[in-house]
């Protein structure tokens, strides 16, 4: 298993099976490493691979290696877990205090539209870079998307659309409408998935960036929510 988007299907088909509670699969040797809350027979496993007959599971001869594998998240410190992320929101941070810099002193509201427009179209950019990859993920988590698979695809080019919006300054009040009704409800999704302690992969840098959902992207998107009401008020 080389793809993504592969890795992240398997992951949430094996999830959603009860007293699953967490899943790690590594690209690199093929396995997948699963928590239970009591012990599940293997034929279990199988049967909700079923629908995905590309991929076939079955135990490990060596228990102990098996035991043995760590997941990559878990080797690293928390600063280097998410920075890619907290790189990305530094660039953006400088570009939009750049921005905001005007003859009259400091424009806030310029400042927050040229980060919500960067934000949005980083994040689009990566996204796009594997589609069906952010698609499998994002419907692990996400109330939309879990019904309707079809807007995980829909979403990347909404949020690409936003970012155009906010970076020309067309129709704001609908602009940030749209922002504060699409990020409170991929909100919803990710505090339940943290509270739950489900151990998923967060889509937010599509699946090019192997992140672990946390308070961190809950703080993300409340931040885009505070931002967009705040715009509406202004």
């Amino acid at each position: 298993m080389t793809c993504g988007g592969c890795a992240a299907k398997v992951q949430r088909l094996l999830t959603d099976l009860p007293n699953v509670q967490k899943v790690d699969i590594s690209l690199a040797e093929g396995t997948a490493d699963i928590t239970m809350a009591k012990h599940i027979p293997t034929a279990d496993f199988q049967k909700a691979l079923a629908a995905y007959p590309k991929y076939q599971l079955s135990e490990t001869q060596n228990h102990n290696t098996a035991a043995g594998l760590v997941d990559d998240i878990e080797q690293k410190s928390w600063l280097q877990t998410y920075r890619p992320i907290l790189l990305i929101a530094g660039y953006l941070l400088l570009i939009a205090l750049i921005a905001g810099r005007s003859s009259g002193g400091f424009n806030v509201q310029t400042a927050m539209r040229i980060f919500m427009s960067g934000f949005f179209l980083v994040f689009s950019f990566f996204k796009l870079l594997d589609v069906q990859g952010f698609a499998d993920s994002y419907s692990m988590y996400d109330l939309i998307a879990k019904r309707i698979k079809a807007w995980g695809y829909v979403y990347i080019f909404v949020e690409l659309g936003l970012g155009l919006l906010y970076a020309t300054n067309i129709l704001p009040k609908l602009t940030n409408s749209i922002t504060l009704v699409v990020m409170s409800v991929s909100l919803i999704g990710v505090v339940q998935s943290v509270l739950n302690k489900r151990q998923i992969r967060c889509a937010c840098l599509g699946a090019v960036f192997n992140l672990p959902m946390s308070t961190l992207t809950i703080i993300e998107d409340g931040l885009m929510i505070g931002m967009s009401l705040l715009m509406l008020t202004m």
